[in-house]
């Protein structure tokens, strides 16, 4: 049985799927008008995480994620640039197609490198704005025709007043939202927490580059409309999960619901799982704050961007995480012992089932990555080898630290290193014991440390 936070029951809740088995996944994907930074990572990590839990679980997951390449303003309201439009200015590109197009390429070409060093499962399907403006304009045609939205001179507004339940996501009633708190209360809006669903090329925005016929005027979606309008197209409507970052609640999520539910008269979604902030000292990591760090960062400082992953595996994901750099090192040195001490296990034969079934509790009970954690390393102190290979190798189908590529594959041994551990050896059956120790210290300087067992000496590479 899994249990998720739903934040739409504001409890956890027992999964049931629509179809036996079978698990419609949608999740928010990247702006791809600049890096994405740790922050936005951890959502990534968690529903990878998600993903991989279900498919432990049995469920066949079809896992869909969209790339906002248009739509997306510099806020969370109906105001300021495109995200896309300020990028291109940033980095001194000439205001055309061909350059929004380069742009928006190059970070998603990064973004799926990113995914791949932090050993994340891409999606079943990709689905860019830009290439759904078809469905997008008919889900529009569908809100004005059912009265739930109006036309006025900048954009095509939904009407917030319509909808009793608007807001539901958080829980509040539409008159307990700040009036220009979320959404920019603008002169032609009926209600301040109504939002754009077409937002058209005039005024602030008639330089805009992207742009479409419509029967509202030439002009581009707004940002919430793409997820309800792909989701549907890919998973059809209800899905079981639709995830994101917990920022999404109160404006992005609460939106798509609004305008899914309006036109279809059915929920968009069963289940709403959110994963929490990655902190920064006393705020969340952001770009705007200046407290912007990239895989790419990581990398500058000789550390393994796996160890962000093995990170975020010690948290809840439902709890912030406080990110600094000493604790993304004492993750990185948990994870490389753990990858040394696997190399030298035997092959995978038959796992603990006992273990595993504990394992699978935590996992199962809303994600317990931390108590599954704890888990492992209790197989790994274990001395039964009989049983850890094959029981840590079912874990990692769920952790993706990749251990599948080190159990029982250890690393070759220097020739030069091999003739000092024999050396050594000699002068412990001469029991030199001074000449063994200086040896020690000679194959420690060539990074290996020395290891005795029963079966004998065995060198490791130095952590």
């Amino acid at each position: 049985m899994v249990k998720l936070y739903n934040t739409l029951a504001h409890d956890k809740q027992e999964f049931k799927p629509i179809r036996n088995k079978k698990v419609g996944l949608y999740t928010c994907g990247p702006t791809v008008y600049d890096f994405a930074h740790l922050g936005n990572l951890r959502t990534y990590i968690f529903e990878d995480i998600l993903k991989r839990v279900l498919e432990y679980n049995g469920y066949k997951v079809k896992h869909v994620m969209n790339v906002t390449d248009v739509g997306h303003l510099v806020s969370d309201a109906d105001e300021g640039e495109d995200k896309m439009m300020k990028a291109l200015k940033r980095e001194g590109l000439e205001p055309n197609l061909k350059s929004l197009k380069k742009l928006a390429d190059q970070y998603f070409k990064v973004f799926r490198q990113d995914m791949k060093k932090l050993n994340m499962i891409e999606p079943d399907q990709w689905c860019k704005a830009t290439e759904h403006i078809k469905e997008q304009i008919d889900l529009v045609q569908i809100l004005v025709d059912k009265g739930f939205a109006y036309d006025t001179e900048d954009a095509v507004y939904f009407d917030t007043s319509k909808l009793k339940d608007y807001g539901k996501l958080t829980r509040q009633a539409r008159e307990e939202l700040e009036p220009g708190a979320r959404v920019k209360v603008a002169k032609t809006k009926r209600n301040p927490t109504d939002f754009a669903l077409w937002k058209k090329t005039v005024g602030k925005h008639k330089n805009h580059i992207m742009h479409w016929p419509s029967p509202w005027g030439e002009g581009f979606p707004g940002w919430h409309i793409e997820c309800s309008a792909m989701s549907r197209k890919y998973l059809g409507q209800p899905f079981d999960i639709h995830c994101g970052g917990i920022d999404h609640v109160p404006v992005h999520h609460t939106n798509e619901i609004a305008q899914s539910e309006a036109a279809y008269d059915e929920p968009l979604a069963n289940y709403w799982v959110h994963g929490e902030f990655l902190t920064v000292g006393e705020g969340k990591m952001a770009k705007s704050a200046g407290t912007f760090i990239t895989v790419a960062d990581v990398e500058k400082k000789g550390t393994d961007p796996l160890a962000y992953r093995y990170l975020n595996l010690t948290a809840n994901y439902r709890s912030k995480l406080n990110f600094t750099w000493d604790s993304l090192k004492a993750a990185e040195n948990a994870l490389h012992t753990l990858q040394n001490e696997v190399r030298y296990w035997p092959k995978p034969k038959k796992a603990d089932k006992a273990a595993l079934d504990k394992f699978k509790e935590a996992i199962n009970d809303d994600m317990d990555m931390p108590k599954a954690l704890a888990q492992l390393w209790m197989i790994v102190k274990e001395r039964n080898n009989e049983t850890k290979s094959a029981t840590v190798l079912e874990m990692d189908k769920v952790f993706g630290l990749g251990l599948n590529e080190l159990i029982a594959h250890p690393p070759k041994i220097p020739l030069k290193v091999k003739k000092l551990m024999e050396e050594r050896e000699q002068a412990r059956k001469d029991k030199d014991w001074p000449k063994a120790d200086k040896i020690r210290s000679k194959i420690d300087e060539l990074g290996y440390v020395v290891e005795d067992t029963s079966q004998g000496p065995i060198a490791k590479l130095k952590i």
